[in-house]
Formats: structure tokens, sequence, C-alpha cells
């Protein structure tokens, strides 16, 4: 474990501070804003001009900045998609006036503009790692925009607090790019933990985060948030491992879903706990492979009937089956007191049998990975 502190000579001076721990999976060759320059911004306009620029930098976060009203608010038209109670979340009606269809529902409502548009979103430049110090370092009322960049590492940070009353009230983090995501907390945001649009989302990790679902407002009415992440790039290729998830009701992931793109996802080591809704969701284009996780008391681990190629990993044979094809161990997941799983799509390992970074991967057992996930997933487990 490496100690922060031991690294930091002085407030803004800081002496060969970069991403912590060995990137893996997809993301393996990224190295962020390592080689470049090293701030510690004080302000917010400080910070967004860092984040943005084309300067290879490692930006260091020591506290939390708070962008809600960084951008204003407004007052407009908003819906009540569910009639659940109590605590339904909203819906901010948009171009596409999605509140048409709730009409009877529609009123006004007031909310932060921050999170409401890629336009208004944290946009990060390539080169860049943006590390936060100790567990309480971050951003709150905004979202990152990775988009058209290359090789960035978001880690150590706070991402809360985006109008988690709305739907469509923001994203936590935006990917259409190489990146890393790793030893982050994200909660209470109107929409998406993680996205990846429809451009492409290629050489990314998204490991060790904690992603709490523990809601004031939910589309069931039951305090589990149901936007966890939703993968639909243009060809994305993503490994989701050593994740807590936690909390949720649904979309964790989601993937695919357009005709003609494709998303390779490799789904390893995650602790999927008390969710309410289902997990994993499948869809058109998407290839993934769900081995060594642990769900325990989730209603529906993976959605049946889907239209993408999942191998769900939840026997010997299975496990033989996979070992035999991509020339390692593979791992099956554990159900603990979860439903029952029935994806073992073949295609699924003769498609990623070819990709180093699923084959290179050696994932622990399942019965490991609640002790390991809840010591290191989240902030403050890297200093």
């Amino acid at each position: 474990m490496i100690g922060f502190r031991a690294l930091v000579v002085a407030l803004g001076s800081v002496a060969s501070v970069s991403a912590i721990g060995s990137p893996f999976g997809f993301a393996r060759s990224t190295t962020g804003g390592a080689g470049g320059t090293q701030v510690t911004p004080t302000t917010t306009a400080q910070l967004v001009s860092y984040l943005s620029d084309s300067t290879t930098r490692t930006i260091i976060l020591t506290t939390m900045f708070d962008f809600s009203n960084y951008y204003g608010t407004t007052t407009g038209t908003i819906c009540k998609p569910w009639s659940c109670s109590p605590n339904p979340q909203w819906m901010i009606d948009s171009s596409n006036h999605w509140c048409d269809s709730y009409a009877s529902t529609k009123t006004t409502g007031t909310y932060y503009n921050s999170g409401t548009s890629t336009s208004y979103a944290l946009k990060v430049g390539s080169n860049k790692t943006l590390l936060g110090q100790g567990s309480s370092a971050g951003i709150k009322g905004i979202g990152l925009l990775i988009a058209g960049v290359s090789n960035v590492i978001i880690q150590n940070i706070n991402i809360v607090d985006i109008n988690a009353h709305y739907v469509w009230g923001g994203d936590a983090i935006s990917i259409q790019g190489s990146s890393r995501i790793d030893h982050n907390y994200i909660k209470n945001v109107g929409r998406q933990f993680i996205v990846t649009g429809f451009d492409p989302a290629t050489q990314v990790t998204i490991s060790n985060n904690f992603f709490d679902g523990q809601a004031t407002y939910s589309t069931g009415c039951d305090g589990h948030h149901y936007w966890v992440a939703l993968f639909a790039g243009k060809s994305d290729t993503i490994t989701f491992a050593r994740n807590y998830v936690y909390y949720t009701a649904g979309r964790g992931p989601h993937t695919g879903g357009t005709s003609g793109y494709y998303q390779w996802v490799h789904i390893t080591n995650n602790y999927f706990n008390n969710i309410s809704g289902h997990a994993i969701d499948s869809s058109t284009g998407s290839v993934v492979l769900v081995e060594g996780n642990y769900f325990n008391s989730v209603t529906t681990p993976s959605v049946s009937g889907s239209a993408g190629n999942e191998y769900f990993i939840t026997s010997s044979s299975h496990v033989s089956t996979c070992t035999s094809t991509l020339g390692r161990t593979c791992q099956a997941n554990t159900l603990a007191s979860s439903g029952s799983v029935s994806h073992a799509n073949t295609a699924v390992l003769t498609t990623l049998e070819s990709q180093s970074s699923v084959v290179s991967y050696v994932p622990m057992a399942a019965s490991a990975v609640p002790a390991f996930v809840l010591a290191n997933a989240g902030t403050g487990k890297i200093n």
C-alpha cells in the first residue's frame, strides 16, 4: 500500500505522484498523466482549465469541488413516469418531449443545469490523471465527460449529488475513449453512474469502484437506484472488475441495444449485493463474459431472454468449456439468495479468446470476492 501523504511534499508541490496500482484488462496500457506536469487546483475554474486543456498532467484533488450551481438553475417542465410512493424519481422534459407520455403529471420544477447536458459536464482532455487525496476529495453536482480523447485515468475521487431527484438530471462519468476508472465512489446521481454513449469506448477498465445505490428518490420507490451503467457504444471494449455494486435495481450493467454495434465486455470478480431488480442485461450486439462474480440477494442476476450474447458461468461444465477455450482457468459465479441464470452462449468464448486483455486476466474464485471487494473498492483504500 502506497502512502499518499508520503508522496505529497506540500500542498500544490508534489513529488512524482501518479495513479496507483497496475492497470489490467482492456485499459492495461493506460498511463494517464504520467510523465507530465502535476497540479493541485484550489478553485473550480482552475479544475475546469486543468482538466480540459491539451497538457499531459496529473491533477491532485485535496477537497470536494462543488459545481452544483456553477451553471445556475432552470425552472422547467417535469413529469412523474412512476406512480409509486414514496419518493419516485421525476423526469426532466427534453427536446424528445418524454413528458408528453405522462401529460397528466406535468408540472414545473427547478434543477441545477450542471448535470443536465454534456455541454455542462467537466470535459477531460487526453493524457490526464485525476487523482484524489484521502477519502473525501472529488466533485459534487456535475459529471465528467471523456469524449473524443484517450489515455485518461480517474482514480480515488467521489462523484456525488447530481440532480438525484430527476431522471436526465445527469450522469457521473460519460466515456467515449480509452480510460481507466478506478477506486472511485459514486452516489446520488439522476441518471447513470457510468455511460459510454454511442461513440466507441475502447480500452476501458472500470475497477475497484463503489457504486452506492442507496437513494432517496428511485424509480421503484424502494430506495434502490436503477441506473448503474449503460455500455452502448459502436465498438466498446470494457473490463468491469472488482467493483462493489450495492443497493441498485437495474442496468448493472446494461450492454448493447443497437443493431450493427458491438460491445465486448468482461464482467469479473464484482460483488453485487442487495439488488432489488436485475443486475446484468445483455442486449443486441453485446458479447459478455460473466465469471467469478458474487451475487448476494440479487432478484435477477441476469435478464432472461435478452438479445445479447452472454456466457454466464454457473457450473463445472461451463468452467471446463471456458478454460479449454481461453487457455486459462475460468471461475464460476456464486448465486447466494439470488435468482437463477441460464446463459451459456459459447460464441462469446470464441469471440474473446483472441483478446489478450481477457485471456491474461486471472480471476479469483467467487468465494473470495466479497471480502476482497469490501476491503478494496471505493476511495481511501489506496492511500
